[in-house]
């Protein structure tokens, strides 16, 4: 049996949880789906110490239930499930969730957020909030004047080792390829940094540490005769190969970019789709913040609240 919503909101980050808080305040009675990750990325978060109003820092996932809890407070109705497909032909759209109930919504916000890519080595699930990080923004400062090491050649990688360098005593550039494929400027600026190693040709095969990274396993050469495995001391480990944007299920209906960030008007949280707005880092290739996240979730609130009354719903 279809249910019919005024507002859907499809995940449970800081956007989706803000979107909540603004949409319930509006009176829009939205009902969130949690995905399969309740509260995002944060969630695999220790320690948040840059999100307004919490000046001694908060864990992220208590930072999540603060959120989910103020959102509750004014009505909204937040459930656990996961959006499987859906059918945006026509409105009300239609959003099937873990493949058997439909709901039918007037608007619908996107905060389904991305997913940090990995190289796939255990050690990245054994060490991950006590030394390997996706985020040198949200993370670096906790290595303030400590050895990190960066994996990636791209612009993202080249960005995350030099914003580090003001950081950290020292930063290596681990770089599977003979030469960075970041842009002219971006490779400019890394190799001329001083406290930048770029190791090319080298691949990580493991981290080390008792509780925590104390150091890397790398090899350099994989594959040739002058092969030779490599040990970096270490005391924290940055991801910087890339984000997937959970846009899957909406491709069909929703533009995206070629890597599938849902394309937006610039300033607004507006989709190619009337009353479909997206907000967080499914649609934020460049910041991928938890106040910025947050912010945009309010946008798409108030965008859908402004539908809603221009089409008399």
């Amino acid at each position: 049996m279809n249910e019919k919503v005024r507002c859907l909101i499809i995940g449970s980050g800081p956007a989706g949880f803000t979107a909540a808080i603004y949409a319930s305040r509006a009176n829009l009675s939205p009902v969130l789906y949690e995905g399969m990750e309740p509260g995002g990325q944060l969630t695999t978060t220790t320690e948040v110490e840059n999100f307004p109003g919490y000046p001694t820092g908060i864990t992220g996932p208590e930072l999540m239930e603060d959120l989910k809890k103020q959102a509750q407070r004014f009505g909204a109705d937040i459930r656990f499930g996961a959006a499987t497909s859906t059918d945006l032909s026509s409105s009300p759209y239609k959003v099937t969730i873990d493949g058997e109930k439909v709901i039918e919504a007037e608007t619908i916000i996107i905060s389904t957020g991305a997913t940090a890519k990995y190289l796939g080595l255990p050690d990245e699930q054994k060490y991950a909030g006590s030394g390997v990080s996706a985020c040198a923004t949200c993370d670096g400062f906790f290595y303030r004047k400590m050895v990190v090491a960066v994996v990636g050649g791209g612009d993202t990688a080249c960005e995350e080792a030099s914003y580090l360098s003001g950081l950290a005593s020292k930063v290596y550039l681990i770089v599977r390829k003979n030469a960075l494929r970041a842009s002219k400027i971006m490779q400019e600026r890394v190799l001329k940094n001083p406290k930048i190693e770029v190791l090319f040709e080298h691949e990580t095969l493991g981290l080390t540490g008792e509780g925590v990274v104390q150091g890397a396993n790398l090899v350099k050469h994989k594959g040739q005769a002058d092969e030779k495995q490599v040990h970096i001391d270490i005391d924290g480990f940055f991801l910087a190969i890339g984000h997937t944007p959970n846009s899957k299920i909406f491709k069909p209906w929703i533009e995206t970019d070629e890597v599938g960030y849902i394309k937006t008007i610039p300033g607004k949280p507006l989709t190619n789709l009337p009353g479909i707005f997206a907000s967080g880092d499914v649609a934020d290739p460049h910041y991928r913040q938890a106040i910025t996240a947050a912010g945009t979730g309010c946008q798409a609130a108030i965008e859908a609240e402004r539908y809603l009354s221009e089409k008399g719903l």
